[in-house]
């Protein structure tokens, strides 16, 4: 979805930079075509004296001129992703990486409850959740809005909205939203088409149209407009997990 979205901003005409904070390194796929190598892979090779690095060797173009970087992260298992995220930041600000763009999205995984994967949040204006209707993401997403609690008393990271994504209704969402006093921004329902574009590596921009498809992308055209023009700050109090329980599903 992130990187439908960051096509949307480019096709506004925006300057992009999507950074991807996964250590899948699978954000960025469908804009590049590749999996690209990491900013953990490339500090490697110069023996992690970032001195040596230059912009063309840990970001890449891809689709419709968006700047693609993936931070990566430690081997399975084996240590904290903070780290890595705060190595990225580094480089991207010595080159003036942040400066010279109009969008920075940073892409970051489910349930952030580790600081490493939460670090992202230091570095953002607002926050957008991506969930699906079902009990699993909105109980992840409560768990995300703790994490935006959080940072918020430290740092400018405010909530901006909330994405339903890939599911055909939206009632729990909105339900939960209506709740906590959130906002729904958009709707994107399971498509096969999403899927296809994941196998063909291809943004749902490069997809063969159909009215479908059309419809999506004029969606994401809707979203990229509306954030960029800004969101209003939202301060939902995340409710307990026992609570939440509770809450979600039917009676």
């Amino acid at each position: 979805m992130k990187a439908a979205c960051s096509s949307a901003f480019s096709k506004l005409g925006k300057r992009v930079l999507q950074i991807g904070c996964d250590p899948k390194h699978d954000s960025t796929f469908t804009l590049t075509k590749r999996l690209q190598p990491t900013v953990i892979d490339v500090l490697e090779k110069v023996d992690f004296h970032p001195e040596e690095l230059r912009p063309e060797d840990f970001v890449v173009e891809g689709y419709n001129g968006v700047m693609c970087v993936e931070a990566g992260g430690p081997p399975a298992g084996t240590g904290c992703g903070g780290y890595v995220v705060g190595q990225t930041v580094k480089l991207l600000k010595e080159h003036h990486l942040l400066d010279d763009t109009d969008v920075v999205i940073f892409d970051v995984l489910g349930d952030v409850v580790c600081g490493g994967f939460a670090a992202p949040l230091q570095h953002a204006q607002r926050t957008v959740i991506v969930t699906a209707n079902d009990f699993d993401s909105i109980f992840a997403m409560n768990r995300i809005i703790a994490a935006i609690e959080a940072k918020a008393k430290n740092y400018q990271v405010r909530l901006g909205g909330v994405v339903c994504n890939r599911s055909k209704d939206t009632d729990q969402v909105d339900r939960f939203n209506e709740k906590l006093g959130l906002k729904r921004l958009a709707h994107f329902p399971d498509l096969d088409v999403i899927r296809r574009s994941r196998l063909k590596k291809s943004t749902l921009f490069e997809m063969e149209s159909s009215p479908e498809l059309e419809a999506v992308k004029a969606e994401y055209l809707k979203l990229a407009a509306t954030l960029y023009a800004g969101t209003e700050p939202l301060a939902p109090k995340s409710m307990k997990d026992r609570e939440i329980f509770d809450f979600l599903g039917y009676e």
